[in-house]
């Protein structure tokens, strides 16, 4: 894609409204659900092969100094893609402005932690993490440098061409990681697969985005940058909040509870990633171009509230009862305690996938700073409730990662609609028969599988699965069963066979085919 003209205007045509803009962005988190699978069943096998060729302690090192590097590595690269996904217009100039801007930040943080290695090592009282921390220094100029390329082309929604640059990128840094693992590289073969990673996502999106910024103007940025530094300040602080837990449990109980720990919540955080956060440009690009059309943007809002509950809710409620069957699955029976701190988590996977919406509020009305003053209350409670549970080990705290997340969504999805009077009752009657759907067919599986004493006792890994096929089962159809109940009928589950048709491309408008055929102006990765 060349996302200038000779004038320096961007150059892509993309719809602001409609069935074309919704065709858009439906095929855009359809490619997005894709990468997301992909990248899930990459990430899957990469647990399965390293959680049995690499130590816990090794995962407890890595983590240790990523805890500290991503934050760094986000800071810049959120704020900048979001201040150009929300922007009316954006010509080449100004883009060129964020990019030398952006890039200039990336080297200094890079150089600051490389020099901070030493600190980190002081803070967890283990010298191993300083090589790690130089090494992985690079890894925020790497994430940075194609900021901007990425931002433009996530602003001509061609978001399939950066999906599936994201799952080559995965593959190549698990495969990197697999082969130095089992040449015994131990920690290094998990710092190696992350910097190929990065590399590699950085290689993609320069060869998708053909072009070379300007040298610096004078252009106004002002604005740009104000609303980059909200938005890149609330990424801090969110990225701060989600990573303090290991923070605690890496300073109270070291590296090897930590690895436990970590794997118990990538696998909480898997869905929320995946699914809400995967597809969160997709969602700010199409909410930002209905904004002006209020009931519109309220059905887009409310559509995605309800589809996010019924995938989450369902999610939770059977994570919750085969939790620590996967763990063991995937990882192995050494893993066990992991499989015990995931089934405090797993309850809340479904309402933290319902609060990520809060920010495509936000961002999408162009209300940074509110977004901001939300994450410093966020991270004040959150916190609290780490240190408040945190005496009674992982576990403590992976309750107070779930308290945290029932006690703030509805708050922040007020707080966040306030603007335009974007009410709570609303949302309540999105979610709610959810909740009740996902809470009793838990319960109602949990008294099946109570008495089925034959399948309780199962211990070996065959069993676990087995355990999984089972459970999931009865789950799945005793949920479906409440939902079509409080529903008064099946249009729930109609909805989603509409959306999964339209994911697949079945209902393509050409207006949409001749807008994204102007857009691509180089070969498609589609």
């Amino acid at each position: 894609m060349r996302p200038f003209d000779a004038s320096g205007a961007f150059a892509p045509s993309v719809p602001r409204g409609g069935k074309a803009l919704r065709s858009l962005a439906v095929r855009g988190a359809g490619m997005n659900i894709f990468s997301g699978v992909m990248s899930l069943g990459i990430q899957v096998a990469a647990t399965v092969v390293l959680g049995r060729i690499l130590a816990p302690r090794d995962f407890g090192l890595v983590a240790m100094v990523l805890t500290f590097s991503m934050l760094l590595a986000n800071t810049p690269n959120n704020g900048f893609i979001d201040a150009i996904l929300q922007r009316k217009e954006i010509n080449e100039s100004l883009a060129s402005n964020l990019f030398w801007i952006s890039t200039g930040i990336a080297v200094t943080l890079t150089g600051l932690f490389a020099l901070a290695a030493p600190l980190v090592a002081r803070f967890y009282n283990e010298q191993t993490v300083i090589r790690i921390a130089v090494a992985l220094s690079l890894q925020i100029l790497l994430t940075c440098a194609p900021t901007v390329h990425a931002a433009l082309l996530r602003r001509a929604m061609l978001f399939p061409s950066l999906a599936m640059n994201d799952i080559v990128a995965r593959a190549m840094g698990v495969v990197t990681s697999i082969v130095l693992g089992l040449a015994g590289w131990s920690y290094w073969a998990l710092v190696a697969g992350q910097l190929m990673m990065s590399l590699s996502t950085a290689v993609g999106v320069w060869i998708l985005c053909a072009w070379m910024p300007k040298s610096p103007a004078v252009e106004e940025t002002r604005d740009a940058l104000r609303f980059a530094g909200h938005i890149g300040v609330r990424y801090s602080i969110n990225y701060f909040v989600r990573n303090f837990d290991n923070l605690l449990v890496g300073w109270r109980f070291g590296a090897n509870p930590l690895g436990y720990y970590k794997k118990a919540y990538d696998l909480f955080a898997m869905p929320m990633t995946q699914l809400v956060s995967a597809n969160a440009n997709v969602a700010v690009s199409a909410l930002s171009r209905v904004r002006d059309d209020r009931a519109q943007w309220t059905r887009y809002v409310l559509g995605a509230l309800g589809m996010l509950a019924f995938i989450g809710m369902a999610l939770a409620g059977d994570l919750t009862l085969i939790g620590k069957d996967v763990i063991r699955v995937l990882l192995g029976p050494n893993w066990g305690t992991a499989g015990w701190i995931f089934t405090f988590f797993a309850p809340a996977i479904g309402i933290m996938m319902v609060s990520g919406v809060h920010g495509w509020i936000h961002v999408s009305l162009g209300h940074a700073e509110r977004w901001l003053k939300w994450g410093i209350f966020e991270w004040a409670v959150t916190c609290a409730l780490f240190l408040a549970g945190l005496p009674w080990g992982p576990q403590g705290v992976a309750v107070a990662w779930s308290a945290s997340f029932w006690a703030l969504t509805l708050p922040s999805l007020w707080y966040a609609g306030r603007p335009v009077d974007f009410g709570v009752m609303p949302v309540v009657r999105a979610i709610w028969r959810y909740i009740v759907a996902s809470l009793a067919a838990s319960v109602a599986a949990y008294a099946v599988l109570a008495h089925s004493w034959w399948l309780r006792n199962l211990e070996d890994t065959a069993g676990a699965l087995l355990r999984i096929v089972c459970v999931t089962a009865t789950f799945g159809v005793l949920y479906l069963a409440a939902v079509v109940v409080l529903h008064r009928g099946p249009a729930p589950l109609r909805t989603m066979v509409t959306l999964i048709g339209e994911l697949r491309g079945r209902r393509r408008p050409a207006t949409v085919a001749n807008n994204t055929s102007r857009v691509v102006t180089a070969p498609s990765v589609e």
